[in-house]
């Protein structure tokens, strides 16, 4: 008698229609965006010939410029400080054993991905009110605050997870050979533990340098971003040089995505 094959969701009637729909629904806007930044015409629809012109008025643009550099700041601030929250996070909750109240530490860990984000975004923007009236300070602090509060679930995951997939023998060893705690995480926990770390990193970075609702409440006057600023275009002069901003922060998106996949991959 012949054993009967296993389920597989790929042999359901309509899964390859259904798939085929969702990635183009999905990759379609995104190939127009790329496509129509190399375009010749200001037209958002009609094509002129290949051409880097938007690229080239991007790159001169001060108000661009600006806000580059302020989001790579601030993104840059986001992902240290979280990556480093999260680690002494990811520490406690798994080099702990198990104790109680760490089903509620995990839970306020990840409160900004269960909570939607214009909750998260109104309430900074209340205490950061108040503070700015207090103190009258109006720097890029809020901001990355903010960012960074954000981002820590984020980067959070991948050093858990990270964390939870390491051998333990190895930190036992070392203190079987009379180390130090201390000198058992510098020379043993930290360097297994530093994919996860450069992961969680890259990961927190990318989820600030996109943030729009929490950037979008939080900051002053002449402190935008550059997901800010393409917002702000869209609702005036709409020009293809969005589509070359959005064309160059997708490139570099992925070029941290991929790191991220090739360092959090399983080795044989």
């Amino acid at each position: 008698m012949a054993e009967p094959r296993p389920f597989s969701v790929t042999r359901l009637p309509g899964f390859t229609a259904i798939a085929i729909t969702a990635f183009v629904a999905l990759y379609l806007p995104i190939i127009t965006i790329v496509v129509f930044s190399f375009n010749a015409l200001s037209s958002m629809s009609q094509w002129g010939g290949f051409s880097l012109h938007w690229y080239r008025e991007a790159w001169a643009n001060d108000t661009v410029q600006e806000a580059t550099i302020r989001s790579l700041l601030i993104a840059t601030v986001a992902a240290l400080v979280s990556t480093v929250v999260a680690t002494l996070a990811a520490l406690g909750t798994t080099r702990q054993g198990r104790f109680r109240g760490r089903t509620a530490i995990y839970a306020l860990i990840n409160q900004p991905l269960m909570v939607p984000e214009i909750v998260t975004a109104v309430s900074l923007l209340i205490v950061f009110g108040a503070i700015r009236q207090a103190t009258g300070y109006q720097g890029l602090g809020y901001l990355m605050l903010a960012h960074s509060a954000f981002c820590v679930p984020f980067a959070y995951l991948p050093i858990r997870a990270r964390l939870e997939g390491m051998d333990r023998t190895l930190e036992l060893a070392a203190a079987d050979l009379y180390a130090t705690p201390l000198q058992a995480f510098r020379r043993i926990t930290l360097p297994l533990l530093m994919p996860g770390i450069a992961a969680g990193a890259m990961l927190a970075f990318v989820i600030s340098l996109d943030d729009v609702v929490i950037t979008e409440f939080v900051k002053s006057a002449g402190q935008d971003t550059l997901a800010t600023y393409m917002l702000g275009q869209f609702r005036r002069t709409l020009t293809p040089e969005v589509n070359a901003i959005s064309t160059a922060l997708l490139a570099l998106t992925l070029v941290l995505l991929t790191g991220f996949f090739l360092i959090t991959r399983k080795r044989a």
